[in-house]
């Protein structure tokens, strides 16, 4: 990220690691990985990744890697933050899903709320809050101005171990007309978690679990009174006065999309690692019989699938160059078309990794290395999972495409 500027009236705290550095955090991630691996089964058991690995990205200091310095961060930036999530998802992507979605909102919360908030819910320097963009549940106001928020919101990846939740309401506006979307933050004892997680087909250790608030007090400092994907920061925001940061102050649909793009490479490197074990280890089923490294046939099947993933990460890397590119140019930079050009790459980057496990390494790894609780097996149920998602097959494969078409040629809505 950008340099900070001074801060004379907030004594800035300091991290718990002063001089950590974005390449150190990354290879902390980097050599999980083989751990990550081991402890997939047990992970999928318990729907969530276990209380030591939570302790230990803890003191790897993953949790404060977008929490901005003023409150202990490390501020280090989205592309640090992306690196990190594609090595943990590498290694197993229920982790990974789970760590990214629950650690990634410090930045859209450092970006859209004013300081009075950011002072406390990043008061403890780490935060960790899932959230989801299907509104739900009632959002009542109070005598005093605030809101009661009642429902149940599903799919809240990250829950387990969050601080806080991020959520939307559909609330009537005060002069009248159709409900509309209310973005809100419920601190940790406003809500209660579900046991509700692990029947799904894939990412069974996601810890994506509902959250049910029932009577939850939000302040109305807490609210944003729009859909997260619809924030415009062309006028500048919040957190790029209050820290002086350019990140933040990037589109919010983009890094959104991002996320999705990164847990796709990472899942995807990870069923590359599993085949790749299998072409040193395994024969060909017919003759000649040799190891598989050694013939044509899975030397091109192999060949095929990591240039796909390959691309797949070179695009994502790229995409992460221009969202921080158009924050350094200014807040008119980031446009609605910048946003949904990046949300496109995105949806290529899942479409290419989708390939890659799907047509190359999945049907050719061999029956017996697609047995429950083969490594290969689990990350084609991940994907499986994961190209369901509304985000990936609703709105990357559809709508973003048909906005970004809409926006560069100045074509209303008609919706």
């Amino acid at each position: 990220m950008g340099v900070i500027t001074d801060l004379p009236e907030h004594r800035l705290p300091s991290p718990p690691e002063p001089g950590l550095t974005p390449e150190q955090v990354v290879a902390r991630a980097e050599a999980m990985v083989p751990r990550l691996v081991e402890r997939q089964a047990e992970t999928e058991q318990r729907t969530y990744y276990g209380e030591d690995v939570h302790e230990e990205f803890r003191k790897a200091g993953f949790y404060r890697i977008l929490v901005p310095r003023r409150y202990g961060g490390y501020e280090f930036g989205i592309d640090t933050f992306m690196r990190v999530a594609i090595a943990l998802t590498r290694g197993c992507p229920s982790t990974g899903w789970m760590f990214c979605l629950g650690a990634a909102h410090a930045l859209p919360a450092a970006t859209v709320f004013p300081r009075e908030v950011q002072d406390e819910i990043f008061a403890s320097g780490e935060f960790i809050c899932p959230a989801t963009v299907v509104p739900g549940g009632t959002a009542e106001r109070t005598a005093d101005g605030d809101w009661v928020v009642d429902g149940t919101w599903g799919y809240c990846s990250g829950s387990p171990y969050a601080t806080h939740f991020m959520g939307h309401a559909m609330v009537t506006p005060e002069d009248g007309g159709e409900p509309e979307p209310m973005m809100f933050i419920a601190p940790r004892d406003q809500w209660t978690r579900l046991d509700d997680w692990g029947h799904a087909l894939g990412l069974k250790g996601s810890g994506s679990h509902s959250i049910r608030i029932t009577g939850g007090r939000v302040p109305d400092r807490y609210t944003i009174k729009t859909h997260m994907s619809q924030i415009d920061v062309r006028e500048g925001s919040p957190g790029r006065a209050l820290h002086g940061n350019p990140e933040y102050g990037g589109g919010q649909l983009s890094f959104m999309v991002m996320e999705d793009a990164v847990l796709a490479v990472g899942m995807a490197k990870g069923a590359l690692d599993g085949y790749e074990d299998l072409m040193r280890t395994r024969t060909t089923p017919f003759p000649p019989i040799v190891v598989r490294s050694q013939d044509p046939d899975f030397q091109l099947r192999y060949g095929k699938a990591a240039g796909l993933i390959a691309t797949a990460e070179a695009a994502t890397m790229d995409a992460i160059r221009q969202w921080r590119e158009a924050c350094a140019q200014g807040p008119a930079a980031v446009t609605h078309e910048h946003e949904l050009r990046l949300a496109a790459i995105c949806a290529e980057v899942v479409s290419l990794c989708w390939r890659a496990v799907e047509r190359y390494l999945f049907p050719t790894a061999g029956s017996s290395a697609v047995r429950r609780g083969e490594r290969i097996e689990r990350v084609w149920r991940d994907m499986s999972m994961f190209v369901t998602h509304a985000g990936v097959s609703t709105f990357l494969a559809t709508i973003a495409k048909r906005d970004l078409a809409r926006a560069r040629f100045g074509v209303a809505d008609h919706g």
